[in-house]
């Protein structure tokens, strides 16, 4: 793959990405700016594409300038209603703004955009059936991989920008929907479970979310060591930088302090070659880190399952997944519908966490087609 072209500068380096000096004045979810790009740099694709800057509200309560990108297939709406809008949340994993999907999406090159590029069949069957996309810088202008709150708020108020950006010709009668699957799902329950709070007046039709990141102590065991091994070393310097006062940070040795400075704008890619067989113990002064009383207080703050989405939700996990063991997942369900959720879950027969994507997808999308039609979901919970 070609380096980054250098008409497209990372967004840490391009001025668009800059927050405007009133931010704190203005309501979240407010458009700051916005400009036309050629998706993924390709001017013959049938897709008009924007990106668009709007405000947030850090899990610390910061005022933030994120940025979306939003899709419009160059086709009219022939289904019923008016055009809906899908919250697509890609697998942002890193740790830096150059794995970013508005980078990739505008054309941007390099091993950075590998995450983006994975969900672009997903995407591409959402915009063939003709809805509009937004897609959301979810982690923010700092990268916070793996803080639920900041990825979910952000994920909603993208919604609200794209909802009143002019140009997707939305109305008020327009169906919410959201997809996600991996990190994206992370994203995705988070928004879910935040929505009635922080963003009450967005109703969504429907949520569909996959390969589940939850049980994080779990997932991280799973592949320590292993040839994912990178995949716990994201997760660890992501729980480390925020933190949240639980004295994560203050475990790792010497070579934990290199470590985050060293990696501090990788993406999950970038740390699965670089950490394959590494195991978590080599970067901290105390043995078993993962069952350390820090980091399970670093984790529990982001695991999932706090409250349950009051959105029609379709969820599905490998049973066999080689990233996220499928134990946490069952938990997961059953805890939503514990609480009075209305979802349909699939255990996927399908092994390996990249292959239940792509097979489970149809199903997904399918779901999402049929509450954007209007159809009814039966109430409670189907488990298969």
């Amino acid at each position: 793959m070609p380096s980054a072209r250098a008409d497209i500068p990372f967004p840490d380096n391009d001025p668009f990405y800059a927050a405007p000096a009133n931010l704190g004045n203005v309501a979240n979810g407010s458009i700051l700016n916005s400009r036309p790009i050629t998706v993924f740099g390709q001017s013959l694709l049938p897709v008009a594409g924007w990106q668009v800057q709007y405000r947030t509200t850090g899990s610390s309560g910061e005022a933030a300038a994120d940025m979306a990108t939003v899709l419009l297939p160059n086709t009219p709406w022939n289904g019923p209603g008016d055009r809906p809008l899908l919250a697509f949340q890609v697998a942002e994993d890193s740790l830096g703004t150059r794995c970013a999907p508005s980078f990739a999406l505008r054309g941007g090159r390099g091993f950075s955009i590998i995450t983006t590029l994975l969900d672009v069949p997903f995407l591409t069957q959402a915009l063939w059936r003709g809805w509009a996309v937004v897609i959301s810088d979810y982690q923010g202008p700092q990268s916070r991989f793996f803080d639920g709150v900041n990825s979910g708020r952000a994920v909603l108020d993208g919604v609200r920008a794209a909802k009143s950006f002019a140009p997707l010709g939305l109305t008020t009668n327009s169906a919410l929907g959201a997809w996600g699957y991996s990190g994206g799902a992370f994203a995705t329950l988070w928004a879910m479970q935040m929505r009635s709070s922080y963003a009450p007046e967005l109703r969504f039709a429907g949520v569909t979310s996959g390969g589940v990141p939850v049980d994080i102590p779990s997932m991280m065991r799973g592949v320590d060591g292993g040839f994912q091994a990178g995949l716990a070393v994201l997760i660890l310097i992501a729980l480390a930088r925020n933190d949240f006062g639980t004295g994560l940070a203050k475990l790792l040795n010497d070579n934990g302090r290199t470590l985050l400075a060293r990696e501090a704008t990788s993406c999950a890619g970038d740390l699965v070659l670089h950490h394959t067989m590494r195991h978590l113990d080599e970067y901290s002064t105390a043995p078993n880190l993962v069952d350390s009383q820090p980091f399970k207080d670093a984790a529990i703050r982001q695991e999932l399952g706090g409250q349950a989405p009051d959105t029609p939700l379709y969820l599905y996990h490998s049973n066999a997944d080689d990233v996220i063991p499928a134990g946490g997942f069952s938990a997961l369900v059953d805890r939503y519908c514990a609480l009075g959720a209305n979802l349909t879950a699939i255990h996927s027969q399908i092994p390996g966490h990249n292959p239940a994507a792509v097979v489970e997808s149809l199903g997904a999308m399918n779901f999402l087609s049929d509450r954007f039609a209007g159809k009814p979901m039966p109430p409670g919970c189907s488990v298969r």
